[in-house]
C-alpha cells in the first residue's frame, strides 16, 4: 500500500483524543459533566477533539470465580465504573451536541459491536491488547480508522499490525506512547517519533502522553517531530473525588491546545515543499544588500564585464530603490549615460534585461532605501 488517501487522512490529522477512561466512576452525571467540561474548552479553542469512552461486556469480561474480587485492582475498578448502554447513550449524544468526535477503546469483541452500535468513527487499540489478535481482527472487521497506542510493542508487534492493517487499506494513525501512569519526562522518549514517522511513513504518527509536571513542553517538542495527534486522560475536580496525577484538567487541556497552536504559528504549516517568504522578511534583507558605485568617473558606452566590474565598481550598503547590487552580475552591457565617482549605479544607468523586463525593473526600483 502506497498510504491512506488525504481524505482518510484528514480524520487523524491535528485530532485531540481526550480520553473518559473510567473517570465517571459509574456516574452518569459526573461523565456527562466531565464532556461538558473539557468539550467546551476544546470549543473555544477552536481544536478538533475527540472524547473517547471505554467499553467492556463487563458480565462477560471478569472470570465467574473472581466477580466481586476487591483486591485485584483491575477486577474492582471495572465492576465499580459499570455504565448501561443507556448510560453510554447518553454520554454519546452529549460529546455529539457539543461539536466533538465520539470515540471509543473495546477491550473485546461485544464491545466493538457496541462501537459499531454508537456509529463510532474511529475505534482505538489499547496498547495492552496489541497483540490481541481476535480483538484487532473484530477491529478491522468494521473497516474505520483506526488509533493504536504503540506502548510496550515490540518492533515486530508494530511492523505485524501496520501490515496488517494496510493489506486491508484501513485507515490507521499509530501513537508513540509509554505505558507508565504518570510518566516523568525523562521517561517520555519523544524521539520515537521520529523512529515511528521513519519506519511507518504513510500513516500519521501521534504522541499518547502522561506526564504531569506541564502541559506545554511534550506538545511543542512533539509537533515539531512531526506528530499530528495528540491523547491524555481526562478529569475535574467534582465532588471531591481525587484526580489522578496523569490525567488533565479542563484549565490543564486549555494550555495544551494553546501550546498546539503556538507550535503551528512557529513551525509555519509548510513541511513538503519551500516556504514563501513574506514582503516583510525580503525588505528586511533587502537592507543587508550592497549596492553598486563607480570607483571613478566613466563615460556612455562603457562595457561591463566581471573583470571590468570588479576594477571600476565596489560595493557597499546601504542599497537604494533603483540601484543595482550585488545580486546583478552584468556582462555584456552598455553603460546609457555618465556616472561620477562614488555615484550609485542604478538601473537607469543601464541597457539589457535589468531595465527592459518590467516586472524585474520593477523589483529594483521598490527595495531599498
Amino acid at each position: 500500500m502506497s498510504g491512506i488517501s488525504n481524505k482518510d487522512r484528514e480524520i487523524f490529522e491535528n485530532l485531540f483524543v481526550l480520553e473518559l477512561a473510567n473517570n465517571h466512576w459509574g456516574k452518569l452525571d459526573r461523565g456527562l459533566k466531565i464532556i461538558m467540561d473539557h468539550g467546551t474548552v476544546a470549543r473555544y479553542n477552536n481544536v478538533k477533539a475527540a472524547i473517547k469512552l471505554q467499553f467492556r461486556d463487563v458480565d462477560e469480561f471478569i472470570h465467574p470465580e473472581f466477580k466481586g474480587d476487591t483486591a485485584l485492582r483491575y477486577i474492582k475498578k471495572t465492576e465499580d465504573t459499570k455504565l448501561s448502554k443507556e448510560d453510554f447513550t447518553r454520554m454519546v449524544e452529549k460529546i455529539r451536541s457539543i461539536g466533538c468526535i465520539p470515540m471509543a477503546t473495546p477491550f473485546d469483541e461485544a464491545s466493538v459491536d457496541l462501537c459499531i452500535d454508537f456509529d463510532m468513527p474511529i475505534i482505538k487499540i489499547a496498547s495492552s491488547d496489541m497483540n490481541d489478535w481476535m480483538l484487532i481482527e473484530k477491529i478491522a472487521s468494521t473497516r474505520r480508522p483506526t488509533i493504536a497506542s504503540t506502548g510496550g510493542a515490540s518492533e515486530k508487534d508494530l511492523d505485524d499490525l501496520v501490515k496488517f492493517f494496510e493489506k486491508r487499506n484501513i485507515p490507521l494513525a499509530i501513537n508513540h506512547c509509554v505505558s507508565l501512569y504518570p510518566s516523568e519526562d525523562d521517561e517520555l522518549c519523544l524521539d520515537q517519533i521520529d523512529y515511528l514517522r521513519q519506519r511507518y511513513p504513510n500513516h500519521v504518527v501521534g504522541l499518547s502522553t502522561h506526564e504531569y509536571h506541564d502541559w506545554s513542553s511534550s506538545m511543542l517538542i512533539s509537533y515539531g517531530k512531526g506528530a499530528r495527534t495528540w491523547e491524555r486522560h481526562i478529569d475535574i475536580e467534582y465532588e471531591g473525588v481525587p484526580v489522578s496525577s496523569y490525567c488533565s484538567l479542563p484549565e490543564q487541556c486549555d494550555t495544551w491546545f494553546k501550546a498546539f497552536h503556538k507550535a503551528r504559528e512557529m513551525c509555519g504549516g509548510v513541511g513538503k515543499s519551500r516556504r514563501i517568504i513574506t514582503r516583510k522578511e525580503t525588505e528586511y534583507l533587502d537592507a543587508l544588500v550592497r549596492g553598486a558605485y563607480a570607483r571613478k568617473n566613466l563615460e556612455p558606452g562603457y562595457v561591463f564585464s566581471k573583470e571590468a566590474f570588479e576594477r571600476d565598481f565596489y560595493l557597499a550598503i546601504p542599497l537604494h530603490k533603483g540601484q543595482l547590487s550585488c545580486r546583478e552580475v552584468m556582462n555584456g552591457e552598455k553603460l546609457l549615460q555618465p556616472i561620477k565617482a562614488n555615484e550609485r549605479l542604478t538601473i537607469d544607468h543601464i541597457d539589457g534585461p535589468y531595465s527592459e523586463n518590467s516586472t524585474l525593473k520593477n523589483l529594483i526600483q521598490n527595495r531599498g532605501l
